[in-house]
């Protein structure tokens, strides 16, 4: 329940969120007052959103593929793009797939697939402590959330058995961070934004690693840009797996779907077993 405020005060929310840049004010102001029966608590609220911090660290929530994720301050905000990349794996999972979510962020991508899919094994890592916090909050008993860089803290039994690897790594080029909305590059860690002078450093030492952990068949997904879509594909196809590119324009969103080849099938009278 939210609290009760006069016509005249949701005008002066809205008049001042809008004062501070937000292009959405209205439905902002609605979901602010949606949160909080306490009027000092609105106020505050308000304040903070006026002074540049993401709705969704005000609010302690983003909406993600119909889900509430938490996002504590400090948190990277999982995209509405990124649905993206949770739809495309959703499709390529099989039933009780077991599924990494590497550079999990809040757990959005992890929490989202595990709502779509039956009985998955999931895993998922981050290797900022606040992230992980949150990502076991939104994981739950889903799944299990470890803290570190990329694959070191995931448990040796994994390498070659994940069907569907995960990996939303920051790809916004070192030069181009400074660039991004204040929300994102003063109260969203950057280890989250900056991907190295192309923005592919991360992308290059997931790549490095994926072919080891990832099961015959299974599939490596990451999101990145249009303009690096080619540079993330020759990235990936380096490490032995096999690419494709998938886009959408309606969520101007481009994911890159890297692929472990199958074991090859020997011409002739199948060799025996054992050895």
């Amino acid at each position: 329940m939210s609290v009760s405020v006069s016509p005249s005060v949701v005008s002066s929310i809205v008049t001042t969120l809008r004062a501070a840049g937000c292009v959405f004010a209205e439905d902002e102001a609605e979901l602010i007052l949606s949160a909080t029966t306490d009027p000092a608590e609105l106020a505050a609220m308000v304040e903070r959103r006026a002074a540049g911090l993401p709705l969704e660290h005000v609010l302690g929530w983003a909406e993600f593929s119909g889900l509430r994720i938490a996002v504590d301050p400090g948190v990277f905000v999982p995209r509405r793009r990124t649905e993206f990349l949770v739809r495309q794996a959703a499709a390529l999972a099989g039933p009780g797939a077991v599924v990494v979510d590497l550079c999990c962020g809040s757990g959005a991508l992890g929490a989202a697939l595990a709502a779509t899919l039956d009985r998955i094994e999931l895993h998922a890592a981050d290797v900022e402590p606040a992230a992980v916090r949150c990502a076991r909050r939104n994981i739950a008993d889903a799944g299990r959330v470890y803290e570190g860089d990329l694959f070191e803290p995931l448990p040796g039994s994994l390498r070659g058995r994940v069907e569907i690897l995960l990996a939303n790594v920051p790809y916004v080029p070192t030069e181009d961070v400074e660039l991004l909305p204040p929300e994102a590059r003063i109260h969203e860690p950057r280890v989250a934004l900056d991907g190295g002078t192309d923005g592919l450093d991360v992308l290059r030492r997931v790549t490095a690693e994926a072919p080891r952990w990832l099961a015959p068949g299974g599939h490596l997904l990451v999101e990145t840009s249009e303009r690096q879509a080619g540079r993330a594909e020759e990235t990936v196809a380096r490490s032995g797996l096999i690419p494709r590119v998938v886009t959408s324009d309606e969520l101007y969103a481009t994911v890159v779907v890297a692929t472990r080849p199958g074991p090859v099938v020997p011409d002739g009278p199948s060799a025996p077993a054992g050895g």
